[in-house]
Order: C-alpha cells, then sequence, then structure tokens
C-alpha cells in the first residue's frame, strides 16, 4: 500500500473519530459520560497533531488537556454532584425550539461562508522547514514563554478562578444541605416527641 494513501486512511479515520465523539459528547445527559467522550476526542486530536508533524502539541494535548483537565474536570463534576441533576424528562419546550432553531441557522451560516469565501493565507516567520531546522519543541517552547508568555499565564488564572468557583460552589451545597438535614433532625424529633 502507498503511504501516502495509508496516511489518508489514518487521517479519515481519526477524523471521523473525532468528529463522532464530540457530537456523543455534546449529546449525552450525563456529564461524566461527555467528559469520557472528550477524552476520546482529545486523543484522536492528538493523533492529528502527530501526523502533521507537531509532536509537542500531541503529547501536551495529551498530558494537558486529556490528563489534567480532564481530571480537573470530573472532579469538579464529582464535587457539585451535577450527575444528580440530570433531568430525564424528554418534554417539548419553547426553549429547545430556539435552541435548535438558532443551531441550524449557525451550521448553515458556517457552511456557507466555507463554501463560499477561500482564504488565501499568508506565509508565517516559521515555516514548516524553519520549524524542522531548529526543532518544534524548541520553537513552540520559546513562543510559549517568550511572545505569548502573558496569554499562557492569563490562561492559567482563568483555571485558578474556575477550581475557586468550584469549591464556593460545593461549600453552598453543602451548607444548604447541612441545614436541610438540621430541619429533618428537629422535625423527627418533635414527631417522636409528640407521639
Amino acid at each position: 500500500m502507498d503511504f501516502s494513501l495509508f496516511k489518508v486512511f489514518i487521517f479519515s479515520t481519526v477524523a471521523i473519530l473525532a468528529i463522532f465523539s464530540s457530537l456523543m459528547m455534546v449529546t449525552r445527559k450525563n456529564p461524566i459520560h461527555s467528559a469520557l467522550w472528550l477524552i476520546v476526542s482529545f486523543c484522536t486530536m492528538a493523533v492529528i497533531y502527530l501526523m502533521l508533524n507537531a509532536q509537542f502539541i500531541a503529547v501536551a494535548q495529551v498530558m494537558v488537556y486529556a490528563g489534567a483537565i480532564m481530571m480537573l474536570i470530573i472532579f469538579v463534576i464529582m464535587l457539585v454532584h451535577l450527575e444528580k441533576d440530570i433531568v430525564s424528562e424528554r418534554r417539548f419546550s419553547a426553549t429547545k425550539f430556539v435552541g435548535g432553531f438558532v443551531t441550524v441557522i449557525l451550521l448553515l451560516e458556517i457552511l456557507l461562508v466555507s463554501l463560499s469565501y477561500q482564504i488565501p493565507g499568508r506565509e508565517g516567520v516559521y515555516t514548516p522547514e524553519t520549524v524542522d531546522a531548529i526543532g518544534n519543541v524548541k520553537v513552540v517552547g520559546s513562543l510559549l514563554y517568550g511572545q505569548y508568555l502573558f496569554p499562557f499565564e492569563i490562561a492559567s488564572i482563568l483555571l485558578l478562578v474556575g477550581i475557586v468557583g468550584a469549591v464556593v460552589l460545593v461549600r453552598g451545597r453543602r451548607k444548604t444541605g447541612n441545614e436541610k438535614d438540621r430541619a429533618l433532625k428537629a422535625e423527627s424529633s418533635k414527631l417522636i416527641a409528640d407521639n
């Protein structure tokens, strides 16, 4: 089998798997299932990065996103107990209708723009030949910790804010749950005393 044909086959398979896992992620009602499908989507994207000769991005995709970030998301889901808030109702509502309508309109706009407009593209400073000469890891590292250090730090602060927000949400729910427990205990002891 020709190598380029094999590469096209692998790319097509991984791309279809990435689309399928993304669809499964957004359509699952259980947040844990959505998070697991998101891990599959991240891993398929890592394979695509490998095929584009971006080894550093592929490893970072698996280690940072599929590893650390997903552990954080699953941890937050379990802390907030989102899995208990799953609504099993499949009723038709006006909100769902408007959401579906807006989604279809946005999808049609994306299809129309992608079919009618072609971005000519510009050759940047870091051409594939330059990246190959310097080294993928060195280029990404120097850009990430040099030119793009401020956005990188902003992203880490956003993650920290997300963690603090999850802790605040959990503390609020626990307080509400403790107050309900105390009220139930007082009510049950009053009933026992009356009998």
